[in-house]
């Protein structure tokens, strides 16, 4: 499997599992519109993330080689909508913006635990 394919698959499932634990974590300690806040942060970032792997994947893909201006389009839509999102959570009080914040930075440390993990595997590798 290639790196590229190998480090989405690990951040896609990451995604999920940091998304549970925060969940989990919030709902047990801290205030329900603090709990709130990370479970729409981590559902708009992680459903995000989905959405655009699988634009960029079915784009890509050379049956159906897609227009750059397509993809563009379809990442505008999806931001718009998640800043809508945002917006109206906040303005609403739905959620606290700080646990809106820590849910929407689940990819963020799937990234980080990725690239964490791949610079371990590439050291360990080369000092063999």
């Amino acid at each position: 499997m290639q790196i590229q394919q190998r480090l989405v698959k690990f951040v896609t499932c990451t995604n999920w599992i940091i998304f549970f634990i925060a969940t989990i974590l919030g709902l047990m300690m801290s205030p329900p519109d603090f709990a709130r806040g990370i479970i729409f942060g981590g559902l708009i970032v992680t459903v995000n993330f989905h959405l655009l792997s699988r634009t960029l994947k079915n784009a890509l893909t050379p049956p159906q080689l897609s227009s750059h201006n397509v993809i563009l389009v379809k990442y505008y839509i999806r931001f718009i909508a998640s800043g809508f999102i945002i917006f109206v959570l906040i303005s609403k009080n739905l959620v606290h913006p700080l646990g809106l914040i820590l849910g929407l930075s689940v990819v963020v440390a799937s990234i980080t635990l990725a690239t964490m993990y791949e610079l371990t595997k590439l050291i360990f590798k080369e000092a063999v």
